[in-house]
């Protein structure tokens, strides 16, 4: 047995399986998940001989193993509540813009995207439904940080802020100067921040208690930030829309599964 193998519970092997699609996917090797996980191939084998017989992993005919349907299944109730609200406005914001648009939430200290209609143009794409990325990274993240308590701001800009691209803001003096203007002017922008090629605009989306719940959003070519401000009128259009709807519901009924 390896040392960093001693005391693991088999929860943390099989999570750390799992971790191993998240960031090293979409397709591995037995050999590459062992290495990845640092289990004993032996370990590893019998682990994913069982998650494949429970449905959340498939092989291809390599005999590489990729995320299976029973557990993309399971992925999708996970802020369903809200995506069914939202998405017949997320729909209105991609038929009045014909651009990518999507709603975000934050999960710990990512924008996790909950939603996301595509625009037929070649945006790059830094995420997917599902996905996550660093709040100070995207614009939906920007907004969700912006309206965090004063010390949940202070802590994220303390760690450590990963530079997803060359233009990504990583200093946190800066950071806070532009979540305090973010705050105020009630919306955030980036340009390849995420992503080089794409640029985004953002606006919060608050629930019953004013509290901001979610950020809804786009993703444009690069070439098209100086147009970004013009959606500003349809985004805040559509996030007003989405309070309406999550006004009828009870205070955090929304981030429930199922």
């Amino acid at each position: 047995m390896r040392a960093n193998e001693t005391g693991r519970t088999v929860t943390s092997r099989v999570l750390s399986i799992l971790e191993a699609f998240e960031t090293h996917g979409p397709s591995l090797s037995l050999s590459q998940l062992a290495e990845l996980t640092g289990l004993p191939v032996s370990t590893a084998h019998r682990l994913l001989g069982e998650l494949h017989a429970w449905g959340a992993l498939a092989r291809d005919e390599q005999g590489r193993y990729q995320v299976g349907l029973r557990l993309w299944e399971l992925s999708q109730s996970a802020g369903r509540r809200l995506r069914d609200t939202a998405r017949p406005y997320l729909q209105d914001l991609f038929s009045l813009t014909q651009e990518t648009s999507h709603i975000a939430i934050r999960e710990g200290n990512e924008a996790l995207y909950v939603d996301r209609v595509y625009s037929s143009k070649r945006v790059p794409r830094a995420s997917r439904i599902g996905g996550r990325l660093p709040l100070h990274a995207t614009a939906v993240g920007k907004v969700l940080l912006a309206h965090e308590e004063p010390w949940f701001r202070e802590a994220y800009l303390q760690g450590d802020l990963e530079a997803r691209t060359r233009r990504t803001h990583i200093d946190p003096a800066a950071l806070a100067d532009e979540l305090g203007q973010i705050a105020e002017q009630g919306y955030a922008v980036t340009l390849e921040e995420a992503r080089a090629g794409a640029c985004s605009i953002a606006v919060p989306v608050a629930g019953r208690s004013d509290h901001v719940e979610a950020a809804v959003g786009l993703v444009l070519l690069s070439t098209q930030r100086k147009t970004l401000t013009r959606h500003l009128p349809v985004l805040r259009g559509v996030a007003s829309r989405i309070e309406a709807a999550i006004a009828r519901y009870p205070s955090g009924y929304l981030r429930q599964r199922g």
